[in-house]
């Protein structure tokens, strides 16, 4: 088996199965009882939360434990809107934003609030000074994803933050699920005011993630109960998945240096056995500074991309089309229809995602297999089955 599909989630490192069902056998106490088994429990929430707020540079109460990415981008992005909405009701985001952070943006607009969707450039990048523009005496957050989850192209939130420090009251989001463990960012040196992150993708556990939240900013809770993680999340915490998140995103932080250099020359070396194989569109920038090293999306024009995977998948090969989220659809991709590319590009998009357990020969491997699929669809395109219509 060839599994490049790690954007849509990863395995998860076999000391973070082994810690959790520890924790689910041992530790299975509410950390809000007060007796020696809530004690122990909470405990371990407390050291979890160090663990993680040392990983970033920050404050172990300014982590709010969630349920994953999805619920980490809602609680901040509804969170800062219907805190500060007498402030104003403008929020600004991005075009090319994961599903969970978009539809939230249009959820809120039919709520009351206004949205500027900012264009991206034909690699799906968002230009600073868009931002600067749009500002209003309204606007009360802007939220940007660091890595955009389908092409991979890496948006520039430090320089967003820095020019948003001058607004001290607009704050700032970053949807940082992609770029964890992959690209080095300080969210409190980058003026970041909050930032979500997802454990299933560094390796842990799935239905956990995390939001940091700078101190001071005041967020709208979600769900409100019992008022656990300082009312922001109330619901009994989930501890065997929190230390879970906890020991998946230590190990990825530790072996961050060594991976990510070895990821990128994995992306090198696929795109160089790419340009071989006729019919290819490659989607981003052509400058690896400008994307992440862990993912490569390209188009077949024409083809259509759920017929290629399930070509692959058969030869034991897992790849996407695009986002987990939306790859059931089979309209063009929102992402790439936003950097201008044709509807036939953005219909046929392909995501190839992979870790740093990967190999050289495994690209190799692919790319041959790629070639091999591409070409039998075309040798039987008078079936038509794998073709646009």
């Amino acid at each position: 088996m060839l599994y490049l599909d790690h954007s849509a989630t990863t395995p998860p490192y076999d000391e973070v199965v082994d810690t959790v069902a520890q924790v689910m056998k041992r530790h299975f106490g509410n950390p809000s009882s007060l007796h020696h088994l809530g004690v122990e429990a909470d405990k371990l929430v407390s050291r979890a939360r160090e663990v993680v707020a040392g990983s970033l540079n920050v404050r172990p109460e300014e982590i709010v434990f969630t349920s994953g990415g999805t619920e980490s981008n809602n609680l901040a992005i509804k969170g800062i809107a219907y805190q500060y909405r007498r402030r104003g009701r403008h929020l600004i985001t991005s075009q090319v934003e994961h599903a969970s952070v978009y539809e939230c943006f249009r959820q809120l607009e039919s709520r009351g609030f206004r949205v500027t969707y900012l264009p991206v450039d034909s690699t799906g990048a968002v230009d600073p000074e868009a931002v600067r523009k749009a500002l209003t005496d309204e606007t009360i957050a802007v939220s940007i994803m660091h890595v955009n989850n389908e092409v991979g192209r890496i948006q520039p939130v430090g320089e967003i933050g820095s020019l948003l420090k001058e607004y001290p009251r607009v704050l700032f989001h970053v949807d940082a699920v992609q770029s964890i463990g992959k690209l080095e960012l300080n969210p409190a040196e980058a003026g970041v005011d909050l930032f979500s992150v997802s454990a299933h993708k560094i390796r842990g556990p799935k239905g956990v993630g995390f939001l940091y939240r700078r101190s001071g900013v005041q967020l709208d809770p979600l769900l409100p109960g019992g008022g656990q993680e300082n009312g922001l999340r109330s619901g009994t915490e989930n501890v065997p998945l929190i230390v879970g998140a906890a020991k998946a995103l230590r190990m990825t932080m530790d072996s961050r240096a060594r991976s990510v250099g070895h990821l990128r020359k994995l992306r090198e070396r696929l795109l160089r056995e790419m340009d071989a194989i006729p019919g290819i569109v490659v989607n981003g920038s052509s400058r690896p500074e400008d994307m992440a090293p862990h993912i490569v999306n390209f188009s077949v024009p024409g083809v259509k991309p759920e017929v290629v995977v399930h070509a692959l998948e058969k030869e034991q090969i897992y790849i996407s089309t695009r986002s987990a989220c939306s790859s059931g659809e089979e309209k063009p991709s929102r992402v790439l229809q936003a950097m201008g590319l044709p509807d036939r590009v953005a219909a046929s998009g392909l995501r190839v995602s992979f870790s740093a357990d990967n190999t050289m020969e495994e690209m190799i491997f692919f790319a041959a297999k790629l070639k091999q699929v591409l070409r039998e669809l075309v040798s039987s395109f008078g079936e038509g089955a794998a073709f646009e219509s």
